[in-house]
C-alpha cells in the first residue's frame, strides 16, 4: 500500500497522480497550450511527456508532494491568487487566509510568507494525504491544519472565525465550495481558482459569490466575470475583480509588483486573441 497519494490538475488541466514522490499517472490536458507557461517555462505544446517532466522538476526542485516540500518560495506572478493574498496580509486588508497545501490539505495562516510558499508554484491539488514533515513545516510558520488533515475551505473558514479572525480569504475551486463558505461568512473574500472546464450556469452563479475570481482557460468566466468586473488584471490569464473588495486586494498587490504597470479605464474583458489559450473550455 502507498504511504502517501496525491493528485493534481495542472499544466492544461492533466490530471496528475503522485505517489511516493514519483509521478505514476499522467493524463490528457485539456488544453494544448498555456501562454503563462509558455511565458514561465517556453512551453510551447502541451502534452504528457512535458508534463510528467514538469511535476518532476517541480519533485526535484522544491520538494512537490515530499517531505522536502520547501515553503519559502519566490514570487512567481505579478497577479498571482497567492501573491494577492500575501499582500493582502502583509497591507493588513486581511487578517487571515485559507488555503490549500499537498500533504496538508486546506491551511489557514496569517503569516504572508507561508501563503506565497504554499502557493507560489502549486496547481490545483484534487486529492491529497498527509505527509508529517509538511505538516510539521506548516505548522513551524504559523499554519493550522483542520483535524484530521483534508481539503475542506469552508471548515477553514468557520476555524478561522473561530480563532478570533475577522477578514478572512479563502481559495475555492467550486461552485460548491464557493456558495459555503459565502454562508458561513458575508465578510469573508471569495478568491475563485482552478475554475478550466466551469459550466456556464455553475459560473453565472460563481461570479455572484466570488470577490476575484482567476479566467484559467475557461470560457464562461472571460465572458461573465469580463462583464461584471470592476478590474481586471493580466490578459492572457486574467484576474476578475468583482467587488469593492476585490478591487481593493487587487490594487493593493499593484503597489508591490516590481515591473512597470498600466493603469488605463476601459471597457472590460480586455483579451487579445494571440494570447489566450488554447481552446478555451
Amino acid at each position: 500500500m502507498s504511504r502517501d497519494r496525491h493528485v493534481l490538475e495542472t499544466l492544461g488541466k492533466a490530471r496528475v497522480v503522485i505517489e511516493d514522490g514519483k509521478v505514476v499517472e499522467v493524463g490528457k490536458p485539456q488544453l494544448s497550450y498555456c501562454p503563462l507557461w509558455e511565458k514561465m517555462r517556453g512551453i510551447k505544446t502541451l502534452n504528457e511527456r512535458v508534463i510528467k517532466e514538469n511535476v518532476e522538476f517541480r519533485i526535484r526542485d522544491f520538494g512537490l508532494c515530499t517531505a522536502a516540500r520547501e515553503l519559502e518560495l519566490e514570487v512567481f506572478v505579478g497577479f498571482g491568487t497567492s501573491e494577492t493574498f500575501m499582500t493582502a496580509l502583509r497591507r493588513g486588508l486581511l487578517d487571515a487566509v485559507v488555503t490549500v497545501c499537498e500533504g496538508a490539505g486546506t491551511v489557514v495562516t496569517s503569516n504572508p510568507a507561508l501563503v506565497q510558499g504554499i502557493g507560489a508554484r502549486l496547481s490545483g491539488v484534487i486529492e491529497t494525504t498527509a505527509i508529517e514533515e509538511i505538516l510539521k513545516k506548516v505548522k513551524a510558520k504559523r499554519g493550522e491544519v483542520l483535524d484530521p488533515p483534508r481539503i475542506d475551505q469552508n471548515a477553514g473558514v468557520q476555524m478561522a472565525i473561530r480563532k478570533g479572525y475577522e477578514r478572512v480569504g479563502v481559495t475555492v475551486a467550486t461552485l460548491e465550495d464557493a456558495q459555503k463558505c459565502r454562508a458561513t461568512s458575508a465578510y469573508a473574500v471569495i478568491f475563485g481558482v482552478h475554475l478550466t472546464g466551469i459550466s456556464r450556469k455553475d459560473a453565472e452563479e460563481f461570479i455572484e459569490l466570488a470577490d476575484l475570481v482567476t479566467s484559467c482557460a475557461s470560457e464562461p468566466i472571460r465572458a461573465l466575470a469580463g462583464e461584471k468586473a470592476l478590474l481586471q488584471a493580466g490578459t492572457a490569464i486574467p484576474i476578475f475583480a468583482l467587488t469593492t473588495a476585490g478591487k481593493e486586494l487587487l490594487l493593493e498587490r499593484a503597489k508591490e509588483v516590481k515591473s512597470t504597470l498600466l493603469l488605463s479605464t476601459m471597457q472590460l474583458p480586455v483579451l487579445p486573441k494571440a494570447r489566450q489559450p488554447e481552446p478555451t473550455i
